[in-house]
Formats: C-alpha cells, sequence, structure tokens
C-alpha cells in the first residue's frame, strides 16, 4: 500500500501554515535583508499549497461542484489579499495592480488551465470529453465579467483615462457580485448535473471515486489550517512585495509584470489540481476550477477593491489597452469554439497554450 507519500503530504500541509504565521509576526514591521526575504517567500509559496491541499481536503468531502468552488474561492480570497496588501503600499504605481493581476488571472484560467487540462486529458484519452452546457455557462459569465470591468472602462466619458467613476465603480461591483451569486446558484443547486464529471465508456474509473470521505475531525482540521494558511499568505506576501517590486523596476520591465507574477504564483496549485483532474479523466472539474476560477477572481476581486478603494489614496485604473482587448477577444472566441461541442482534442489545448505563451511574452514585451 502506498500510503508514505500521503501521509508526508499530509504532515508538511500541517506544519507549514503555522511556520508561515511565525515567519510573518517575526518580519512584520521590518527592515528585511535578502536572506530573510528569500525565506519568506519560501514560507509564502508553501502556505500557497498547503491553502490548496486542504481546500481540497474540504472539496472531498463536500464533492462536485462544490469542491471546484471551494478551491476557486481559497485562490480568490488570496489573490484578493495580495492585490489590496500591494496597492495599499504600492502608491500611484500601484494604481494598474488589481487590473493587471484580474487579466493575468482570465488568461491564466481561460488559455493556460484550460490549454494544459485539455492537453493531459487529450493525451490520457485521446479525446477530452466535458459537459458543454456547464462549461458553455461558465464561458459566457466570464466573458460578461471580463468585457464589463476591463474594457468599459476604456470606453466611458465620465471620468478622464480608463477610469470609472465612483457610480460607474459601485455599479460594475455590484453587477459583477450578482452575476458570480447567480452563477454559483445555478452550478451548486438549479444545474448541477451541467457541471459533475462526464466520463465516456473507455475511460478507467477514478481512484478519488472510492476513496474513503475525510472525517468531521479532518474536515475542521483543513477549515481551520487553510484560515491560517490564507492569513500567512496575506501577510508574507506584505512582506516581499517590495522585493518583487524592485526586482521588476530594477530589470526594467513593465508595471504589469507585477500582476502576472502575483497570478502565476496564486495560480499555480490551482492548475496542477486541474492537470490532475483532466488525467484521471474528470475533465469537467478542470474546466469548472479553470472558469470557476476566472469568475471569482473578477466577480469577488473588483467588489473588494471598490470596497478598498474608500480608504486606499489614488486612481484605480481598470480599463485595459489595445492589446490585452485584442487578447481578450480571440480567447472569448477560440474558448467557445472548445467548449461548444463538448469534446476537445490536442489542437485546442495547442492553440490555448499558444494564446496563453502569447500573453506572457506580450507582458514582458509589449
Amino acid at each position: 500500500m502506498k500510503t508514505g507519500a500521503p501521509r508526508l503530504r499530509s504532515q508538511w500541509t500541517t506544519w507549514v501554515p503555522p511556520i508561515a504565521v511565525i515567519a510573518l509576526v517575526l518580519g512584520w514591521g521590518r527592515e528585511l535583508p535578502g536572506p530573510a526575504v528569500a525565506l519568506i517567500g519560501v514560507c509564502l509559496i508553501g502556505a500557497v499549497l498547503a491553502a490548496v491541499h486542504h481546500a481540497e481536503v474540504v472539496a472531498h468531502r463536500v464533492g462536485e461542484p462544490f469542491g471546484s468552488l471551494v478551491l476557486a474561492v481559497a485562490v480568490t480570497v488570496i489573490e484578493v489579499g495580495l492585490i489590496v496588501t500591494l496597492m495599499a503600499g504600492g502608491g500611484a504605481k500601484a494604481s494598474t495592480y488589481a487590473r493587471d493581476t484580474v487579466f493575468a488571472a482570465v488568461m491564466i484560467t481561460c488559455n493556460g488551465i484550460v490549454g494544459f487540462s485539455v492537453l493531459v486529458g487529450a493525451l490520457r484519452n485521446r479525446v477530452a470529453v466535458f459537459n458543454a452546457e456547464g462549461s458553455g455557462g461558465a464561458l459566457a459569465t466570464v466573458c460578461t465579467l471580463a468585457t464589463m470591468t476591463l474594457v468599459l472602462p476604456t470606453f466611458t466619458t465620465g471620468q478622464p483615462g480608463p477610469e470609472f467613476t465612483g457610480s460607474q465603480l459601485a455599479f460594475a461591483a455590484g453587477a459583477s457580485l450578482c452575476l458570480y451569486a447567480l452563477f454559483v446558484g445555478v452550478q451548486t443547486v438549479r444545474h448541477r448535473d451541467y457541471f459533475l464529471p462526464v466520463r465516456s465508456q473507455d475511460q478507467a474509473a477514478d481512484p478519488d471515486d472510492h476513496a474513503p470521505l475525510p472525517s468531521d475531525r479532518e474536515t475542521w482540521s483543513s477549515v481551520a489550517l487553510l484560515v491560517l494558511a490564507l492569513v500567512a499568505v496575506v501577510g508574507n506576501a506584505k512582506l516581499v512585495s517590495p522585493a518583487i517590486e524592485d526586482g521588476v523596476e530594477s530589470a526594467g520591465l513593465p508595471t504589469a509584470v507585477v500582476g502576472v507574477v502575483i497570478a502565476l504564483l496564486v495560480l499555480a496549485p490551482e492548475t496542477l489540481a486541474a492537470g490532475r483532474a483532466a488525467r484521471l479523466g474528470r475533465m469537467q472539474t478542470s474546466l469548472n476550477l479553470a472558469y470557476g476560477s476566472a469568475i471569482a477572481s473578477i466577480g469577488l476581486t473588483i467588489p473588494a477593491i471598490a470596497l478598498a478603494t474608500l480608504w486606499l489614496e489614488g486612481p484605480l485604473v481598470l480599463g485595459e489597452d489595445a492589446t490585452h482587448m485584442v487578447l481578450l477577444v480571440l480567447t472569448a472566441v477560440v474558448s467557445a469554439l472548445t467548449v461548444v461541442p463538448g469534446r476537445a482534442t490536442l489542437l485546442q489545448g495547442g492553440v490555448h497554450l499558444v494564446l496563453f505563451a502569447a500573453f506572457i511574452f506580450l507582458s514582458f514585451s509589449p
């Protein structure tokens, strides 16, 4: 019986969050040398991985599609915390952090995670099979939220530049929150069957289907450790954020790279979870993770940032430039062609990954 790896994983995900919190307490309010920043960065990455692990434990207990929802919300809480902490200490140059991070999250989820998952699923089973109704509805929600919050500010005239007025921002935040709540209701209650994994006849059974459910004690322990890990992630991100900003500035890279780094850091464990689900033939779970994270990233981040502007100084730039709008439109069209048939091959996975690579390249070389 291969119990060593799960046991080891359970052990390190138990002690990493407390250690990360201790590092946060020891480093808070101090000028940190380079080795200390590197150590806190390791604690930050460990806390992110531990948070996703404990979210997976809770997800296994509550089942699909609630499990994907737990992971998406956990990741979004981390993302919001990172954005707010960076904006609070970044001054005027931080005015685009929210926009850059949310757009990067959309590109990573809709192209990076989807492309990687389709590639893994197609290599394993030749054709990746999923539910077109659920995935199509999720994609439509992503496109609406992204257009309303990241494209419209570029064309509104109430405020100079790609910004919303106060009333426009309040409307966009409220509409985003309502759309997110509507999606969660449809996903978990009214049309839950649209978001359950679809398995073809020639696919092997998923071993997780027969894995024992965590006990009440294990579940509540994971809930507590998940909260602890999220606190550690947000606090340690605040400690390492000056190093991230200084590194980007010293390298002569655009400020938008900071948002890309944040999104890549937060969504890396989500990518691994989606790839694992695709490998096991649960392509629908992979798409739930990808599109659910994108919806949560916009539907929860924009309202949170709008609320934070009540005490944060400086402008809030949300409107995208022409290059990113082209990428967003192309992503929407390609994604629609991918999800509508309910089946995808290596070709679709490769197309999405090329779009993701184009986004990364243009972020470093606009």
